[in-house]
């Protein structure tokens, strides 16, 4: 990945997920969360599947209209998190967890070809002992989905294992 991996901006050092662990939590990640800002200020955070691409950038599905696009046609500076595992300890009234945070800049209206290949790659993670019947349904919804580009800019990750 050619992005910058910094944990320079994580005030806890000692929590420090390395760049290493951080690729294998984005690529095996089941989804994140999604933060956007909408054209009056308001905050909107929404859990959505994802595909990572190995390289730069991140893939979502969506319908063809609704509040995240409306909020990434006005301000197109997002902020995606992926967690994975935790367990709480509820005798030491702490959590073990790890997780990344990326600045992102979304994109919409993407070439069908890339819209395509992003659902393909949606169907490897997510379903893939059904690839010709995926392929099947991505080409019968095609004209009703929509497909996010998240190109990743910084990112951090950060963990805590209490062991």
């Amino acid at each position: 990945m050619s992005v910058t991996f910094t944990n320079s901006a994580v005030r806890r050092q000692d929590r420090l997920l390395d760049a290493e662990q951080a690729t294998k939590l984005l690529q095996i990640g089941v989804y994140g969360v999604l933060s956007l800002v909408d054209k009056d200020g308001q905050a909107y955070g929404i859990p959505i599947n994802y595909v990572w691409d190995s390289r730069n950038s991140i893939y979502l599905h969506c319908a063809p209209e609704g509040r995240k696009l409306n909020c990434i046609k006005s301000n197109n500076k997002v902020s995606f998190c992926v967690v994975g595992n935790t367990h709480v300890l509820p005798d030491k009234f702490s959590t073990e967890y790890e997780s990344i945070v990326l600045e992102c800049t979304a994109y919409i209206n993407l070439p069908p070809g890339e819209r395509m290949n992003a659902l393909l790659m949606l169907i490897d993670k997510y379903s893939p002992d059904y690839k010709d019947k995926g392929m099947k349904y991505a080409e019968g919804s095609f004209g009703r989905t929509e497909i996010i580009r998240l190109d990743i800019q910084q990112w951090s990750g950060k963990c805590k294992k209490n062991g």
